[in-house]
């Protein structure tokens, strides 16, 4: 584990920053191809970039901390400004009201756009959970003996604690979460490029990537610590059911509109 990639005296460059920044950074860049090729300026991604981590890093915000109220009334500034602790979904909400309104703002389909920018999501994420690998940003698995399993003595974020309050040695094994996600992500990202000429309705692939990412949480979420909320299942796994199924609505719709046609 690599909390700090560079220390450089009063200048620290931290993995889970590196690695988020360059996810955007790859998702903009992808993003921006299937811009062009559906007759768009490319530069319009970095615009579109800007907004969706304005309001991702926003909406990450506010749902981390709705998910620990008690932790920010303590220290709110301290908690609000932290480098750890964002939520994947509450930023996934807040990135595409975002988006919603810069296309209505620069008068582009919003169904091009999230198709455009449905393989550099799917990327950008894979690279972002490295960042949470690299940083132990609290989103390690539960207990295991299989061969790559291992601790997070290092992490940003309670590690000591979680152990603690578990009765587990400092030094237990867990499931490594964040590369599953990422190598789980990285297919997602390997589908939706293959289908990128393909003739699909608008709205095609953003609906695919909300049921491949869905389903990909929904499992990974059985090896997470994450604490149940509700018949057994997880917040993460309510929030993926309920845009997997979004997803396959979209789908279902989209074809019969086409067989219509």
């Amino acid at each position: 584990m690599y909390p700090v990639l560079w220390d450089f005296g009063p200048v620290k460059i931290y993995s889970y920053g590196a690695m988020m920044a360059l996810g955007f950074l790859a998702a903009g860049y992808f993003t921006g191809l299937e811009l062009e090729r559906a007759g768009h300026r490319r530069e319009l991604a970095s615009t579109f970039l800007l907004w969706a981590a304005a309001g991702g890093l926003l909406g990450a915000r506010v749902l981390s901390i709705l998910n620990d109220w008690r932790s920010f009334l303590e220290e709110p500034l301290s908690f609000a400004l932290s480098g750890a602790g964002f939520a994947w979904y509450g930023g996934f909400v807040g990135g595409t009201l975002a988006v919603t309104l810069a296309a209505k703002k620069y008068a582009v389909p919003w169904t091009t756009i999230v198709d455009a920018a449905a393989p550099g999501l799917a990327l950008g994420h894979a690279i972002g959970r490295i960042g949470c690998e690299l940083a132990g940003d609290g989103d390690w698995g539960k207990p295991t003996s299989l061969p790559w399993a291992h601790s997070y003595p290092n992490a940003i974020v309670g590690w000591e604690e979680w152990t603690r309050a578990a009765g587990l040695p400092q030094d237990v094994r867990v499931h490594p979460a964040p590369i599953y996600e990422s190598l789980a992500y990285l297919f997602v990202f390997a589908v939706l490029w293959a289908l990128r000429k393909r003739s699909l309705p608008p709205g095609a692939r953003f609906s695919l990537y909300l049921v491949l990412a869905s389903a990909f949480r929904f499992g990974i979420e059985f090896v997470r610590i994450n604490p149940p909320v509700l018949l057994g299942l997880s917040q993460a796994q309510w929030i993926s059911a309920l845009l997997a199924l979004t997803g396959l609505s979209s789908l279902a719709y989209l074809g019969r509109r086409r067989r219509a046609a």
